[in-house]
């Protein structure tokens, strides 16, 4: 068993270093530490359990729900969102990068997505914010920060795949308890912006006309009724978050084709392939860390690990300090989802040690790999913005470094005061 445990872990690792993709990796060393460690009875159930991490009614959301945030990012959303954004915030220094950071949050609530998001109002926002003024270096930093509290805002795939793997952990009420967190992450962004926009003086105070409100408010209302139908169809009880996805869905398309009337049956069906396409990645992911996770709790890795992070100390803030360190550091080098798989086998048993709130554990982790999303070296949300501003990912470092602070502030302020995670899902009467 340690052989095959030290299996696991070392061809995890070396896969990883070597650059295969995640999926694979996962796969092979869960499949090499089960043949190596386990009888030809248990190896034969490979392939049943890698078919059953997938093979759950909930999942279904995450390929609806990515399906949602393509349909509202290709109708034209994005760009009435901009123009509503300006006409609340108005010409003034960091005008821009705030509007940026407003529709950031508000695509978050539609998506669930934050690279969909980064490439959405990047694709928009940076002409625009480089003609007033901004570093290409700032806007892509800014937006990719801004779009990483997508992981937070509901609806989340990330919260998702954590409810589906946490039992007794309500969706609904993890999706109500990242809203404040998301929000005030969103405040965490914005608060440096309009800083360092003062101090270096990008962007001008007349840059910009300010849009009339209510007609920029009249051509935004059917994005921005995206995230109540969502919301509100889970808090009356209408429907599930699985039928809320397809729900949001068929808005979508009723949004593109029939209101704004700028999507064609090609451009339908262009959606469909893409979102076809990425959902076959994250739900192939999934598959293959069931069969690591599923490896690693029958050979024993996962329990041995808890119990020597459980031995460091008995101190649960040293403890959780610890965990926070070791996700922020998988944080600059894999996606949310994957963080999920790999580590909640390992880290649900400590925090059920030290009695911890799951839901509220659930969101403090989303915004601890939040914040890995924007940090270099790999950084998913700052791939995509770098990449449309044409600018290397190490160029944006010292405007990142801000944004890590005070994103760092905010999760502290979590993890000091949890009711304000726990607040909203107590007060909608949630089980958490």
């Amino acid at each position: 068993m340690i052989a095959a445990n030290f299996v696991l872990i070392g061809v995890f690792a070396l896969l990883l270093v070597i650059g295969t993709p995640i999926a694979v990796a996962l796969g092979l060393a869960g499949a090499a530490a089960v043949a190596i460690g386990l009888d030809l009875n248990t190896v034969a159930m490979i392939g049943t359990n890698t078919y059953a991490s997938v093979a759950k009614y909930p999942l279904i959301a995450i390929p609806l729900f990515v399906l949602t945030g393509m349909v509202f990012e290709r109708s034209g959303v994005a760009g009435r969102l901009v123009i509503f954004a300006q006409a609340i915030v108005g010409p003034r220094r960091g005008g821009l990068a705030i509007v940026a950071t407003l529709v950031c949050l508000i695509m978050g609530g539609m998506s669930g997505s934050g690279p969909a998001d980064a490439a959405a109002v990047a694709t928009i926002m940076i002409p625009s914010m480089m003609k007033a003024g901004y570093p290409r270096e700032f806007s892509a930093s800014i937006i990719a920060a801004s779009a990483s509290t997508a992981i937070l805002i509901p609806p989340s795939i990330a919260l998702i795949v954590y409810s589906i793997l946490v039992p007794g952990v309500d969706l609904r009420a993890l999706f109500a308890a990242g809203l404040a967190p998301g929000l005030l992450a969103g405040i965490a962004v914005i608060v440096p912006t309009i800083f360092l926009s003062r101090r270096h003086g990008f962007g001008a105070a007349d840059t910009a006309e300010r849009p009339d409100f209510w007609p920029a408010l009249r051509g935004a209302i059917p994005g921005l009724l995206a995230p109540v139908i969502i919301l509100g169809g889970l808090r009356s009880g209408l429907f599930t978050p699985t039928e809320a996805a397809a729900v949001a869905v068929a808005y979508g398309f009723f949004v593109g084709v029939v209101i704004y009337r700028n999507m064609s049956w090609k451009d339908a069906w262009d959606v469909l392939a893409d979102s076809a396409e990425t959902s076959a990645v994250i739900l192939v992911i999934i598959s293959l860390a069931g069969l690591f996770a599923w490896a690693g709790s029958t050979l024993g890795a996962f329990d041995h690990a808890a119990q020597a992070i459980l031995n460091v100390s008995s101190n649960g803030t040293i403890v959780l300090i610890l965990i926070m360190v070791v996700l922020l550091i998988a944080g600059m080098i894999l996606d949310g989802v994957s963080i999920y798989l790999i580590t909640l086998p390992l880290l649900v048993p400590i925090a059920l040690a030290f009695d911890w709130n799951l839901t509220w554990f659930g969101v403090l982790m989303a915004m601890n790999i939040a914040i890995g999303q924007f940090t270099p070296p790999v950084a998913v949300n700052l791939m995509v913005t770098a990449r449309i501003a044409r600018v290397p990912i190490e160029a944006t470092v010292p405007w990142i470094m801000w944004l890590m602070l005070t994103m760092g502030i905010a999760m502290l302020l979590v993890i000091l005061f949890p009711q304000i995670a726990l607040w909203l899902p107590q007060m909608l009467g949630y089980r958490i």
